[in-house]
């Protein structure tokens, strides 16, 4: 989980906002890693079905921690 800094408060607002929706992001897709159920995403026009694992692999290259 992304451990916010101890002066989160007085960040800008677009600092702080982007933090919380990283967060959310990575607890709606733990959320579904645990139920087994893929996420869905706009794709080229299209609504999409994407395995977990997809997204779970991004957030390890993006952190450099996989």
């Amino acid at each position: 989980m992304i451990k916010p800094p101890p002066n989160v408060f007085e960040l800008p607002l677009f600092v702080f906002a982007m933090m919380a929706m990283e967060a959310a992001i990575e607890q709606a897709i733990e959320e579904h890693a645990r139920e087994g159920l893929p996420m869905y995403v706009w794709r080229d026009g299209q609504v999409v079905a994407v395995p977990v694992e997809e997204f779970r692999k991004k957030s390890r290259s993006k952190s450099g921690s996989g």
